[in-house]
This record gives structure tokens, sequence and C-alpha cells, in this order.
């Protein structure tokens, strides 16, 4: 007669605090709770982050909070607000041919030393100016003191200064971090 699958035994989602007891690190206290793991603290062995999967001998099981936010949800909800009131900015590629290059300002002037910037140093300016132009325009668009025609007006300049640095569209990587400005100028 053939055996059966076993059936997976099911997860126990346990909260902070609660006593386990671990095949080869011995007791210890649940002190962190991820969404794959559990930051245990060991009398014997210290701390250890541990797959919620892992089959230890829970001894006192504590409840998580139906209402707790998952580090996960939490990182989400802190990046949300750092992007929406300062300069955070989102990674933005550098395209892989310019990558290592530089860029040499030579003066009309032959007295003159040229001037060699890193490309990458010159590219993150072009991505904090996009970036400063973008909470720029949500600041416009959030401001209570403009009225519709003021913000329209404005938006416009925004919109112009965005056209004017499509020169450097050349280098991004990828097409969707490229400025846009007005269409058909």
């Amino acid at each position: 007669m053939p055996l059966e699958p076993l059936e997976p035994l099911p997860v126990v989602i346990l909260g902070i605090g609660s006593r386990v007891r671990h095949p080869e690190f011995g007791e210890g206290v649940v002190v962190g709770v991820k969404p794959t793991t559990y930051t245990v603290t060991f009398i014997k062995s210290g701390r250890k982050e541990i797959a919620v999967s892992f089959p230890f001998e829970v001894i006192e099981a504590v409840d998580t909070p139906s209402d707790m936010f998952s580090v996960a949800d939490m990182e989400k909800l802190l990046i949300n607000i750092l992007r929406k009131y300062s300069d955070l900015s989102e990674p933005v590629a550098l395209g892989d041919k310019w990558t290592g290059g530089k860029m040499v300002l030579t003066s009309k002037d032959g007295s003159l030393a040229p001037k060699e910037i890193p490309i990458e140093t010159f590219f993150h300016k072009i991505v904090m100016i996009r970036d400063r132009m973008r909470t720029l325009e949500q600041r416009v668009n959030a401001a209570k003191g403009l009225n519709d025609e003021e913000k329209i007006n404005i938006q416009q300049y925004i919109t112009r200064i965005y056209g004017s640095l499509t020169t450097f569209n050349v280098l991004f990587k990828y097409k969707e971090d490229h400025f846009v400005g007005e269409k058909g100028d």
C-alpha cells in the first residue's frame, strides 16, 4: 500500500514575546516578527533570524495583534511619507554606455585648464533637478493660496523647464525616466 504524502503543518504566526525551543539553539524569546522570519533571542546562542516555517517547539505563544503593521507595510508607509515631504529620489539608472565616463569642459581661453567631471556626478545632479521639479509640481498643485489659473500658469513654466532638460535624456538608461516637455514643441 503506497504512503500518502503528508500535508504540511500549518504555520503559526507568533507574536513578540512568544517563547520557543529550537533543537540546536535551545530556548528563546521572539523579539521581532517579519513576513518570512522571526528574530529570536536565545539564552545560550544570542540573536538569530529563524524562518517562520521552521518547525521549532512553541513553549508559550503570544498572539499577534490584528492591527499590527508588518515591517514591509511600515517600510512602504515610510517611503511614501518621505517621498511626499522630502527630496527623496527613486533610484535612476545611468545608461551603460556612460558608466565610468567623464565630461570635459574646455574654455575658449587656452590658458585655462579643462575641467573634468565624472558623468555619474553630473547625472546625479540632473536627477536631483528632475526630482526637485517633481516636488515643486506637487506643491504647486496642493497649494491652497493659488487659484486654478495661477496653478496652470506655473505648471506651464514647469513643463517648459522639463522640455529644456530633454537634452539630457541621452544619459538615462530607461525611457520612462526621461524628461518630457510639451508635445509638439
